[in-house]
């Protein structure tokens, strides 16, 4: 009797049906969870309570950027909840959803069990990885939606000032903001992506969701030492800090396609070595029963530590990222801008070409002019006098912290430029934009 072959139709439709199959199962499997849930619930309370809370207080998250600005803009709020989650909840949500999805199978010993079912071991890898891929991007955006929200609820939808010390209108404010948000999308893969390493490649479910947070650790620990670009710009979390070159003046793209192209490397690297470890596994082997112990563990961690090792030492590697041209050629621009505002918050309109005598001379404390950390600038500054002639010029001496991303915080003396807040034309307490400005330079 003849065999008759299976139309290559047919084993499409076979195949589709076995990865739908296997991501609807893993997708439910997921929301089932606890974890999942609290999550969900976590970021949408999340910025609403943290916008409640600034409501009622006058202090600002000032190490932030924009934080100064929370009180002024509701986008601001936004922009701040999308720092900090960039720094440590992106690594959260990434490894409490992928970070158990396979290490839970080997808990469980429930491997022999789903790899029978109607799917292969090829297509449940994929279900997997697009289940955890669409929770957290849905949680991640959930996130930044209820961050718009909350601050244009309780702050208002009010224009922001850039980092370039302009007044940018709120629906540009909004824009850019949502693409922010979107433009986070591919860091956060990249982190689920080594969450699901982390998870194969070691068996283990707590390793699995601490694998994104020991990456985002060492991302912050990396970015204290040496003054190259290189190394910094090979790291995940600085992905975070790349979209603030929309907020200029004249937007620098440059490190943001770096940081996309770099994410997925990582992302790509990451389920390349997932999958070559599930594919060689050999399930019906009598050591895939019960637990695997902690040899693998160890191994997978003494090559993480060795892979930091690498990247301190080569920390210093490419041209420096800050120097003092740098820093003093972005502060200059900005200081211009942001004292107009500050004249124009008093009552006080200049032409919208001038410009002002603002020559920043910045040097680094304790060392060569050159590399991340604790900066002295003397700017040449107009105090908010109503009643003197207007534009009096004063030379005054900012605390400068400058990144190794380009982004700085400038501080001023309150004896000279009084405090946080300032009251405007109109008798309204506003922000002094003056008080402490924020900025960014393209690094490349």
């Amino acid at each position: 009797m003849t065999a008759v072959a299976t139309p290559a139709p047919a084993r499409a439709v076979i195949a589709e049906d076995g990865l739908t199959a296997a991501y609807v199962t893993e997708l439910r499997k997921l929301l089932a969870q606890l974890t999942t849930r609290m999550l969900a619930l976590v970021a949408v309370a999340g910025p609403f309570a943290f916008a409640a809370v600034l409501k009622i207080q006058s202090g600002t998250p000032s190490d932030a950027v924009f934080g100064s600005f929370v009180h002024d803009s509701g986008f601001a709020i936004s922009l701040v909840i999308l720092g900090f989650a960039g720094s440590w909840g992106f690594p959260v949500i990434a490894g409490l959803i992928a970070g158990d999805i396979f290490a839970g199978e080997d808990r469980h010993g429930t491997w022999k069990t789903i790899l029978t079912r109607s799917a292969t071991r090829e297509q449940l890898f994929a279900g997997k990885l697009f289940a955890a891929g669409t929770l957290v991007i849905a949680i991640s955006m959930l996130l930044g939606l209820a961050s718009v929200i909350a601050g244009v609820v309780f702050t208002g939808a009010h224009g922001l000032v850039d980092l370039s010390g302009q007044l940018i209108s709120p629906g540009r404010a909004l824009a850019l903001t949502l693409v922010s948000w979107l433009y986070c999308v591919i860091p956060v893969l990249a982190y689920t992506a080594v969450a699901v390493v982390f998870s194969v490649a070691t068996r283990n479910g707590i390793l699995g969701v601490f694998g994104p947070l020991l990456v985002a650790l060492v991302t912050q620990l990396l970015e204290l030492i040496g003054n190259g670009v290189i190394v910094h710009m090979l790291l995940i979390g600085s992905a975070f800090e790349n979209y603030f070159g929309l907020f200029v003046t004249h937007p620098f793209l440059g490190p943001m396609l770096v940081s996309i192209a770099v994410c997925l490397v990582w992302t790509g690297v990451s389920l390349a070595i997932s999958w070559r470890v599930l594919r060689r596994r050999d399930f019906l082997a009598r050591g895939e029963q019960g637990r695997t112990g902690w040899v693998t563990p160890i191994r997978a961690v003494a090559v993480t530590v060795a892979i930091v090792v690498v990247l301190a030492v080569g920390a210093g590697l490419g041209p420096a990222a800050v120097t003092a041209y740098r820093v003093s050629a972005a502060m200059g621009p900005e200081f211009n801008s942001l004292t107009l505002y500050q004249q124009a918050l008093i009552g006080r309109h200049a032409p919208a070409s001038a410009r002002l005598d603002v020559l920043p001379n910045c040097n680094r404390r304790g060392g060569a002019d050159i590399g991340p950390g604790d900066w002295n600038c003397n700017i040449y500054v107009y105090l908010p006098q109503p009643k003197s002639v207007p534009f009096q010029q004063t030379s005054v001496e900012y605390d400068v912290s400058v990144a190794a991303d380009g982004c700085y915080k400038a501080q001023s003396p309150p004896a000279f430029l009084g405090g946080p807040t300032m009251a405007a034309l109109d008798g309204h307490t506003v922000t002094n934009p003056l008080f402490i400005a924020y900025g960014c330079f393209n690094i490349l």
